[in-house]
């Protein structure tokens, strides 16, 4: 699984509204999983290309509903957060460094994970100026450059589907779980997964892309995706999530059409009761 997989953009947020879930009734034999798919041949510069070389609408309809809620936490509080499928995004990567003196980005992807250390060495690439000034705009404490802010991430292989239990007290996910499988089982695996990583009463921070199914980057082959919703998200998060909130946004018309409808952002803290 790779991070941020098939991230479809979307525009302003607006007050949760559920949506029509698509058909859910493939052929099993069909499905394709996170195994199924070769993630360290992840297309980071397509997806690059596509997504991330200029700040979006979607870009910041994100940064403003991830910074509302983290400007509600103690600059530096957390010890230590996870980012669960980092890929080669670097903006939740900034925006976590207002709140978590160290963060842990996971990515099983050789490509993404060459690509992140590159940044993390040489600095990042000039296209994501843009995205540090509006974090830094929106969250003032946030270091005085993305160097600094970049200064605490550390980058490490790992599997989605094994993280460890209960060691952060933050974890964001973004477009990583809906992108990596198209088993709607293995999706709730995969978001329980993030979820059992945070101490209870740990925060979590995640998006999602809604009605996603099969995706291609570039002109490459196709990746698995599992269209979900407001109601299919609720159903897996509820049972282990306190204070869960939920907000759709539209699809951005400045980025492709890949089939997704919006983006379902996400914020809660872990219950006490036990991740199954």
């Amino acid at each position: 699984m790779s991070a941020g997989q098939a991230r479809r953009r979307s525009g302003v947020a607006r007050p949760m509204a559920d949506t029509t879930p698509r058909d859910r009734s493939a052929d099993p034999a069909a499905v394709r999983r996170n195994g199924d798919a070769d993630w360290d041949a992840w297309p980071v510069p397509d997806y690059l290309a596509e997504n991330y070389r200029e700040l979006h609408p979607a870009d910041v309809a994100v940064i403003d509903h991830h910074a509302r809620y983290y400007g509600q936490l103690p600059a530096d509080g957390i010890d230590v957060g996870l980012e669960v499928g980092a890929g080669p995004n670097l903006y939740p990567l900034m925006l976590a460094a207002a709140v978590c003196r160290r963060i842990d980005a996971v990515e099983p992807s050789a490509a993404s994970r060459a690509y992140l250390r590159g940044q993390l060495t040489r600095g990042a690439d000039p296209s994501w100026d843009a995205f540090y000034a509006h974090c830094r705009e929106r969250l003032p404490s946030l270091p005085s450059s993305s160097a600094a802010a970049l200064s605490r991430v550390t980058v490490s292989r790992g599997d989605a589907l094994a993280l460890p239990s209960g060691r952060y007290g933050l974890a964001s996910m973004h477009f990583v779980a809906e992108s990596a499988t198209e088993d709607y089982d293995e999706f709730g695996a995969l978001c329980r997964a993030y979820v059992g990583s945070v101490r209870p009463g740990g925060h979590l921070v995640a998006a999602f892309m809604e009605n996603m199914g099969r995706y291609r980057v570039g002109a490459g082959p196709q990746w698995p995706g599992c269209p979900v919703d407001i109601p299919a998200i609720r159903a897996v998060f509820a049972p282990y999530v306190d204070d869960l909130t939920l907000c759709r946004v539209d699809a951005d018309p400045t980025l492709p059409d890949w089939g997704y409808t919006g983006m379902v952002l996400l914020t809660g803290r872990r219950a006490a009761a036990p991740v199954r």
